[in-house]
C-alpha cells in the first residue's frame, strides 16, 4: 500500500476545498433561489443556517476524513469496523457519480455559450431571441453531447494528476483568477445607473416574505452550496495532516461560500434592476436574462465572457472533487491506478449522462415520476441523496463516533476549542438533525 496522499498546503486545501463549494450552487443557484423568494430576506436566512447548520455538518465530514486518512468507503471500516456505516461511503459514492452526470450537462451549456460570446454570437439578440437561443442549444443533441464530453475531458486532465499535482494545483490557479473576475463584475454592476434598486433588493430584507418554505429552501441551498451530504469533504479532509485546525479551516470555507454567493447577488442584481428586467426569472437567469441584460451595457460582450469563464472555473472546480470522491474509493491509495481509473470512471460519468443531455431534446417525451431525465436525476442527488447523507453523518459522528475522538480531531492544530466544541457537538447530535429531516420531508412535499 502507497503512502496516502496529502495537501502540499493548508491554502492548497482550502481553496480546493473551497472551489467544491464554489460552484453551480452559489453562481447559478443562489442568485435564482434569491430572486425567487424575497431575494434579501432569502440571502439573510441562507447566511444563518449556513453558519450553524451547514457548518456543523461540513466539520463533521472533515473529522470523518481526517480521523480516518481515507477515502469515502474505507474511512468507515477503519472507523468503525464489522459494522454496516459503510454502506454510507457507497451511497456517497453513487451519488457523486450520478451527480456529476448530469452537473456535466449544465457544465457543458456554460462551455456552448463561452464559445459563442467568443465568436460575437451571443451580442445584438432580442430577449425574445436570447429565450430561444438557450432552447434550441439544450435541444440539440449533437452539441449538447460534444460539450458534456469536452467538460468531462477536462475534469478528467485534472483528477488524473492526483491531489497536489492535478487538483490542488489546478485550484491554486483557479479560485485566484474566480474571485479577481467577481470583482470586475462587481465594479461593474454597481457603477450602473439604477443599480442601487438591486443593491436593495440583496441587502435590504422585508420580514414579511419569511414563510416556512423560505426557510427550508434557504437550508437546502446551504447544504448544496457547502458541498455536504454526498462525502466530498471527507474525501478531501482524507488528505489533511494532523496539524491543520479543522474548524479554522471549515469557517473559512463557508466564509468563502457566503462571499462568493453575496458577491453573485451583486453582479447580477443590480445589473437586472438597472435594465429592467425581473429577478424572479427562475433557473434561467444565468442563461437568458443575463445575456440580455450584459447586451444592454457598454463593453457587454467582454463583461458577458468574463461571467461564462468565471463560472465554467467554479463549475470545474466541484467538477474535480465529485469525480475525486469516486476515483479515490476505487484506487484506495494505489497511486498507479489513479490515471486508468480516473479515465474510465470520467468516461462513464458522460455515458450515463447522455440520457440527461438529451432530456430537453430527443428523450423530452420520456418522464420518470413525472419529470424529465435531467430533473429525475437532480431530485434524486439534490432533495434526497443529498439530505440523506447529511443526516446519517450527523447521527454517525454524533452518536456512533466516540466523543473523546471527535474532541481530539477538533483540538488538533488548535489551541483549545472549550465551549465551543460543546455548542457545535448539541448542534451535530440535536439542531442538525431536526433541520435536515424538515428538509427532506419538505423536499417529499410531505410539509
Amino acid at each position: 500500500m502507497e503512502k496516502h496522499e496529502q495537501w502540499t498546503s493548508k491554502i492548497g486545501f482550502i481553496l480546493a476545498a473551497a472551489g467544491s463549494a464554489i460552484g453551480l450552487g452559489a453562481i447559478w443557484k443562489f442568485p435564482y433561489m434569491a430572486g425567487t423568494n424575497g431575494g434579501a430576506i432569502f440571502f439573510l436566512l441562507f447566511l444563518i443556517l449556513t453558519i450553524f447548520i451547514g457548518a456543523p455538518i461540513l466539520i463533521a465530514e472533515f473529522i470523518i476524513g481526517r480521523a480516518s486518512q481515507k477515502d469515502a468507503v474505507s474511512s468507515f471500516k477503519m472507523l468503525v469496523p464489522k459494522t454496516n456505516w459503510y454502506l454510507l461511503g457507497y451511497m456517497g459514492v453513487i451519488v457523486s457519480f450520478i451527480l456529476l452526470s448530469f452537473y456535466s450537462v449544465v457544465g457543458g451549456w456554460i462551455l456552448s455559450y463561452l464559445w459563442r460570446s467568443i465568436t460575437g454570437s451571443l451580442s445584438g439578440l432580442t430577449n425574445e431571441q436570447y429565450g430561444n437561443l438557450f432552447n434550441s442549444i439544450i435541444a440539440n443533441p449533437y452539441e449538447v453531447l460534444i460539450v458534456q464530453f469536452l467538460f468531462m475531458l477536462l475534469t478528467i486532465f485534472v483528477v488524473q494528476g492526483g491531489i497536489q499535482q492535478g487538483i490542488e494545483k489546478a485550484s491554486k490557479y483557479m479560485m485566484p483568477a474566480l474571485f479577481i473576475l467577481f470583482l470586475i463584475l462587481v465594479g461593474r454592476s454597481l457603477t450602473l445607473e439604477g443599480a442601487s434598486k438591486g443593491v436593495e433588493f440583496l441587502l435590504k430584507p422585508d420580514f414579511s416574505r419569511i414563510t416556512a418554505d423560505t426557510i427550508l429552501l434557504a437550508l437546502g441551498q446551504s447544504f448544496f452550496a457547502l458541498s455536504v451530504g454526498i462525502l466530498v469533504m471527507v474525501t478531501y479532509a482524507s488528505y489533511l495532516s494532523k496539524k491543520e485546525s479543522i474548524g479554522r479551516s471549515a469557517f473559512t470555507i463557508v466564509g468563502l461560500n457566503i462571499f462568493i454567493s453575496l458577491l453573485a447577488g451583486l453582479v447580477i442584481f443590480p445589473s437586472v434592476f438597472a435594465f429592467g428586467f425581473e429577478p424572479g426569472a427562475g433557473p434561467g437567469l444565468v442563461f437568458v436574462v443575463l445575456p440580455a441584460v450584459f447586451n444592454e451595457m457598454v463593453f457587454g460582450g467582454l463583461f458577458l465572457f468574463i461571467f461564462l469563464l468565471l463560472l465554467l472555473f467554479a463549475t470545474l472546480t466541484s467538477a474535480f472533487s465529485i469525480l475525486e470522491i469516486v476515483v479515490a474509493a476505487l484506487v484506495k491509495d494505489e497511486n498507479k491506478k489513479r490515471k486508468q481509473t480516473t479515465w474510465v470512471s470520467g468516461i462513464l460519468v458522460f455515458l450515463v449522462g447522455i440520457p440527461s443531455a438529451l432530456s430537453f431534446g430527443i428523450l423530452s417525451d420520456v418522464k420518470i415520476f413525472n419529470k424529465s431525465i435531467f430533473d429525475f436525476a437532480d431530485f434524486l442527488t439534490t432533495n434526497l441523496g443529498l439530505p440523506i447523507g447529511a443526516l446519517f453523518i450527523s447521527l454517525f459522528v454524533g452518536y456512533k463516533l466516540p466523543r473523546k475522538l471527535v474532541k481530539t480531531e477538533l483540538e488538533n492544530g488548535t489551541r483549545g476549542i472549550g465551549f465551543l466544541f460543546d455548542i457545535w457537538y448539541f448542534s451535530i447530535r440535536f439542531l442538525v438533525p431536526t433541520a435536515i429531516f424538515l428538509i427532506f420531508m419538505n423536499s417529499l412535499g410531505w410539509i
